[in-house]
């Protein structure tokens, strides 16, 4: 059969861009076929415009606490127009790295439009066919809107359409407490709108308990009210606004609703059944290599059930590019995978969290951590909230924590020692500049093995020198 490409990969956010681009620069010939925005939600509703406007966020809070550091607290006054143009020029800054053109000048055919499979190995956009010994689903996922009365009937906003906003909201309901719902109640009361969250569980649900309540009670002291055990029933639109009602009857009114209450896929369209690719609501069906129940045809990045992050979807569209290009299996690996939220004070983790290693492990878990209030950087800057946590297996370290300033940097080390790239010891071993954070991951590791150096044995070593030398 005469394949008009080598390989097809439908969707341009983060996994599909990586893929395409490395079968590529491999010397095959690809297409990537967007019906939307180059760039996918990362670049346009996701990771992009929330850290520009969390930067925004974070210099109205400076000039509310510049006191801290001997000059005058203000109040600032928010043009919330300029914050809404700086968000929008952050993307517009960033766009040309997943352009069409920069694409196409690697050697990528891109296609605008709808694709739907029309057999196992084609696909048509816009009446044309296309086809491919070898096909990669990169089409991402949306935001879900959960079942409650009378949404449809009020504007509300998600990550995909709060970037439209060009006034500051007077009272934000925020449902949901995960990741994306906290950082952005921050940020919106950072800028001066009133914020309550309304969470069915605990906030940060996936991270480590001890570092979740650290950032939990930041945002709480600056004004974030947090609603617990609060499930959305009913809303309705009012005068003023809307009105949430919640199933136990409690009521929460405002101007604007935001729901962060997690993400969904969609395959309506794409004609999955034609493909012979299984797919359930938790996303398309794949193996450790990420191929799917047709297993010329993959899914990567959020489309397919597992971690949604974009690094992660980075790292499944190079690992499929490797795979169809060079014929080298390559299978996913997650135990190192890290995430952050970024909140102030930040909140990282990779691997397991305390709580899940000793529900795996019971007692052969240790874990070690080391505050920030000593830690002399952290000091100089009135940063100190926050800590280090390893926790580990026997000598393997198998998850770290960080919350605090630039916790999002000061992972990596940690995600290092779990894949086996470095090792306590090793990284205690470091020369580390000072002052600096990162002393801490360094102090961390050390006390994880000071028992295995300081021993009776080298102890008794270092005696039996001592004898020697007089």
């Amino acid at each position: 059969m005469a394949y008009t490409h080598d390989v097809i990969v439908i969707g341009a956010g983060s996994a599909g861009l990586v893929c395409s681009g490395g079968c590529a620069m491999f010397g095959l010939k690809p297409l990537l076929i967007e019906r939307a925005d180059m760039g996918g939600d990362c670049l346009n509703t996701g990771c992009v415009p929330s850290k520009a406007l969390i930067s925004a966020a974070h210099r109205a809070h400076d000039l509310r606490t510049a006191n801290e550091f001997g000059m005058a607290s203000v109040e600032p006054v928010v043009d919330f127009r300029a914050v809404h143009a700086a968000i929008h020029e952050a993307i517009k800054t960033i766009e040309p790295h997943d352009s069409v053109e920069r694409f196409e000048g690697m050697g990528v055919e891109v296609v605008r439009g709808d694709a739907t499979f029309t057999g196992p190995k084609s696909v048509v956009v816009d009446g044309r066919t296309y086809t491919a010994p070898r096909i990669v689903l990169a089409v991402g996922s949306r935001a879900f809107v959960p079942p409650i009365r009378g949404l449809d009937a009020v504007p509300y906003l998600t990550n995909h359409n709060v970037w439209d906003l060009t006034e500051l909201p007077q009272r934000l309901i925020v449902l949901g407490g995960g990741p994306i719902g906290m950082e952005l109640a921050q940020s919106f009361r950072r800028l001066g709108a009133q914020v309550v969250v309304a969470t069915l569980g605990r906030p940060f649900p996936k991270d480590d308990a001890d570092a979740a309540r650290i950032v939990i009670d930041r945002l709480e002291s600056e004004g974030v009210e947090i609603i617990h055990d609060a499930e959305g029933d009913a809303v309705e639109k009012t005068a003023d606004g809307l009105v949430l009602t919640l199933k136990d009857g409690r009521t929460l009114s405002g101007t604007h609703l935001l729901i962060a209450t997690g993400r969904e896929v969609n395959f309506d369209g794409l004609g999955l059944e034609v493909a012979g690719v299984a797919y359930d609501k938790k996303g398309i069906q794949v193996d450790a290599r990420r191929r799917t129940s047709a297993k010329h045809i993959y899914a990567i990045g959020d489309c397919r059930d597992g971690p949604r992050f974009t690094h992660a979807s980075g790292y499944e569209g190079g690992n499929v590019a490797l795979e169809i290009s060079l014929g080298v299996p390559t299978k996913a690996n997650y135990s190192a995978l890290p995430w952050v939220t970024y909140s102030d004070p930040e909140l990282a983790q990779v691997g397991l969290t305390e709580e899940e290693a000793q529900r795996q492990f019971g007692d052969k878990v240790t874990v070690w951590r080391e505050d920030f209030d000593h830690n002399d950087r952290a000091v100089t800057e009135r940063e100190v909230t926050g800590f280090v946590k390893l926790v580990k297996k026997g000598s393997k370290v198998i998850g770290g924590t960080v919350v605090g300033r630039g916790a999002g940097d000061l992972i990596l080390p940690i995600a290092m020692m779990i894949a086996g790239k470095s090792s306590t010891f090793g990284v205690a071993s470091l020369i580390v500049p000072y002052p600096n954070r990162s002393e801490h991951i360094k102090a961390a590791a050390f006390a994880s093995d000071e028992a295995k150096v300081f021993n009776k044995w080298s102890r008794g070593w270092a005696r039996f020198l001592a004898k020697m030398r007089g």
